[in-house]
């Protein structure tokens, strides 16, 4: 028998018909709030590292703005289609227009940009750091799982999906 690679394992574990209570705290929302403190700390306690300019002030905004509206998007497509938007569920379909025609994964780029947007605003320089490490945890604890069970449920559409359709952009 071959080994079952990791994301399906965690596909297996992690699809259920309810949130278990880990579940409900393991969600992308709580990772990105919890990273965005993050930031708050490093601009409050290395204050000297912290450097406001003002077209970083404005990229910040503007890219905070854009990733809340293209969260905003993506869920809207999601609810078009009447299919599920929690991470740890396995969606009813495969959603290939709006967001969803240029990536797979509007809403966890949507946090990225976010996250980027919040660091250029504070001008915590120092926590662009946590970009690759928020980019690596959304890939780990919820992309592999959910394209594991996307591939489990729907095959080769899945497949023509991933294969045309970039994972972020």
């Amino acid at each position: 028998m071959l080994p079952t690679p990791k994301g399906e394992r965690m596909a297996e574990r992690r699809d259920t018909g309810r949130l278990t209570g880990l579940q409900m705290v393991d969600l992308p929302p709580v990772w990105l709030v919890g990273a965005i403190l993050l930031v708050r700390v490093q601009a409050t306690l290395w204050p000297g590292a912290t450097r406001r300019f003002a077209l970083t002030d404005g990229a910040g905004i503007l890219l905070v703005a854009a990733g809340i509206a293209l969260m905003l998007w993506a869920i809207a497509a999601f609810r078009a289609h009447r299919t599920t938007v929690v991470p740890h569920h396995t969606p009813t379909r495969i959603i290939t227009s709006g967001p969803f025609a240029r990536s797979r994964n509007p809403i966890y780029l949507g946090d990225v940009l976010v996250l980027t947007g919040v660091i250029l605003w504070w001008g915590a320089w120092p926590s662009l750091v946590l970009i690759p490490a928020f980019v690596w945890i959304l890939t780990r604890r919820f992309i592999a799982p959910e394209e594991a069970r996307m591939k489990e449920s729907f095959g080769a559409e899945f497949e023509a999906f991933a294969e045309k359709t970039p994972r972020w952009l």
